[in-house]
């Protein structure tokens, strides 16, 4: 019988995040001072556990119906989202400020997009406004691909560079150039729309 996968949140860490095998987490945490991490059976327990503290988790096995009981959002912290018109279309992006919903930037529209992309950038964008401004605030997204991407340091889109999207890619380039060259202190995190609601930094097009 095939052994049951395991999905591990790494809170504090090399690297913040959700990760598919221990391989991973150990090159995240081993060695690194007051690294906070455990596992979970599931991705979605994962990801709702990523919104949360290391403290609301540690030592405690977790039920399906404590992780419906999750913490508010962290403040002071920032949320992003993309829109997206078509699968590539029309792009923006844009950040705003959790707490007093006031919007930080906003950029686009672009030609030939995808929503992912749109994620990846407003992550990045953010970081480098937080490493501007020195904040560690965290930044909240609904896009795990995005956020994986981040980690990654890499944009993984299957899209393709044309004459439409060229200042996209340009972009692209210079988020992956500044995530290798940066070290950040902010704690990359999914918003968890279940249970708080729609991510303040949505467009409202849906």
């Amino acid at each position: 019988m095939a052994k049951k996968p395991k999905y591990y949140v790494v809170w504090k860490g090399r690297k913040t995040g959700v990760f598919s095998s221990w391989s991973e987490v150990a090159e995240q945490v081993r060695g690194f001072p007051g690294a906070e991490y455990k596992a979970f059976d599931s991705q979605a327990e994962a990801e709702r556990a990523l919104a949360g503290s290391y403290e609301a988790y540690r030592g405690q096995k977790v039920s399906p119906s404590r992780l419906l009981e999750l913490p508010p959002p962290l403040l002071p912290s920032l949320a992003v989202d993309a829109a997206c018109s078509g699968n590539p279309g029309v792009l923006e992006y844009r950040c705003v400020d959790v707490d007093t919903r006031r919007e930080v930037f906003r950029r686009g529209p672009f030609a030939h997009g995808t929503n992912n992309v749109g994620e990846f950038l407003a992550i990045v964008e953010a970081l480098m406004l937080c490493w501007e401004w020195k904040l560690s605030w965290p930044i909240y997204s609904d896009s795990v691909n995005a956020l994986n991407w981040v980690l990654a340091k890499k944009a993984r889109t299957n899209l393709i560079p044309n004459e439409h999207n060229l200042e996209l890619f340009e972009r692209i380039a210079l988020a992956e150039a500044w995530l290798r060259t940066h070290r950040y202190p902010n704690r990359l995190l999914k918003w968890q729309t279940e249970s708080w609601g729609e991510n303040p930094a949505d467009f409202g097009r849906k």
